[in-house]
């Protein structure tokens, strides 16, 4: 990647459950100076609202199912036309498929908008699980059993690895080791930054 500093930049965030997506996301956004973006907060703000893709959405979350396509293109699509959005943003958890990454690349490419980075966060399995378990024993999580979580993990790897190897393909990809303490994973994502031409704003 040349490393020229880039203008209202657009940066994707990939991790598997468990793997502090959500703390680094906040890190990345502060950096960059744009708002985060994720599919919960967009869903949750619909619902409050009570729009009719809130009212939609609120059908599939109630039930423990994924809200279809059809459904959240429209709803990140309309956020992505927010004002705060004109100086770049970071993506957290969409698009989750291929098939919104294509949804997502025709959206911007008609405002002349394109995916600057796509970051992964590539952790240990076995480390991430036994993690997840002390977490939801603390919690008194009695939900996140290790059948859960492995199901988490591997609903993730079924949609969300073809994605990475999608953007891969692209030279967009770059992917971070997220094992280690909260800081020395976020010294490599602040040096993926600056590598792919990001300043700190």
């Amino acid at each position: 990647m040349i490393a020229t500093e880039k203008k209202a930049p657009l940066v994707l965030i990939l991790g598997a459950p468990g793997a502090g997506k959500g703390t680094q996301a906040e890190r990345i956004a502060q950096f960059l100076n744009v708002p985060s973006i994720s599919t919960g907060a967009i869903f949750r703000q619909n619902i409050k609202e009570e729009t009719e893709l809130g009212k939609r959405a609120n059908e599939f979350i109630s039930k423990g199912e994924f809200v279809p396509d059809s459904v959240t293109n429209p709803m990140v699509a309309a956020r992505l036309e927010a004002p705060d959005v004109d100086n770049g943003c970071l993506l957290d958890g969409y698009p989750r498929t291929v098939e919104q990454a294509h949804y997502l690349r025709d959206a911007l490419a008609s405002k002349g908008k394109e995916i600057d980075l796509v970051l992964e966060i590539v952790t240990n399995q076995e480390e991430v699980i036994a993690r997840l378990l002390k977490r939801a024993e603390i919690e008194h999580r009695a939900d996140d059993n290790e059948e859960v979580i492995r199901h988490r993990m591997e609903v993730y790897r079924e949609m969300t690895e073809p994605m990475a190897t999608y953007y891969a393909d692209q030279d967009k990809l770059v992917q971070v080791d997220g094992m280690g303490t909260i800081d020395e994973v976020w010294a490599r994502i602040e040096k993926a930054l600056l590598d792919a031409g990001f300043a700190r704003n």
